[in-house]
């Protein structure tokens, strides 16, 4: 999920020890990751790095000041609830740490299922949204599952300015309940989807 909220508690994520970590070695990634990381027109340079378990108290601090208004709106937010999910949850070999000038500024998990994907953990630092960094991000993410020809799942929360996001990028609804929109997208429909948003 990628929540598009601006919040003011930023700081507790800078202050969990969201830094810069050794890097993995370049093996631990998989080929068509390599040559993710690059600048769009008008966005700023990014990469990914492999996540280590290191990095899971830092991206749950991220996780509770991106998530908090929306959880807080739907009557959902519990400060302890927010965090220990990402921790019971953190899968570090198929989830990437997003950089922005050598800084980190997010994550993104992709999780291998049966014939798709399921996209997760995608926040990205709130002084940092809007600014297309999470578009391009979701962009080649959807590039290389498009090569392997897999659709990709995710959930999002009700109400989310994140879902306008996803469906720019082909994504559409499968299933819904009071709290998360499942949402689908299909390498053989995406061209025409992300036709018809522009």
């Amino acid at each position: 999920m990628l929540c598009l909220g601006v919040l003011a508690d930023a700081s507790r994520y800078r202050m969990a020890g969201a830094k810069r970590l050794c890097e993995a070695p370049q093996g631990s990634l998989p080929s068509w990751w390599k040559s993710v990381g690059d600048s769009v027109a008008g966005v700023a340079d990014w990469e990914f790095r492999p996540a280590s378990v290191a990095d899971v108290e830092g991206v749950a601090e991220l996780r509770a000041v991106v998530l908090r208004s929306d959880l807080e709106r739907l009557g959902r937010y519990d400060e302890q609830r927010v965090r220990q999910r990402l921790r019971d949850g953190f899968a570090p070999e198929h989830t990437w740490m997003i950089e922005v000038g050598g800084a980190s500024a997010g994550c993104v998990a992709l999780r291998p299922a049966k014939g798709a994907y399921w996209l997760e953990h995608f926040y990205l630092e709130p002084g940092l949204q809007g600014k297309g960094i999470g578009s391009a991000v979701l962009g080649r993410l959807l590039e290389r599952c498009d090569r392997e020809e897999a659709a990709v799942r995710l959930n999002v929360l009700q109400g989310s300015s994140a879902r306008r996001l996803y469906e720019r990028h082909g994504f559409i609804v499968e299933a819904e309940d009071e709290v998360d929109v499942f949402m689908v997208r299909d390498p053989a429909a995406s061209e025409e989807n992300q036709r018809q948003t522009r």
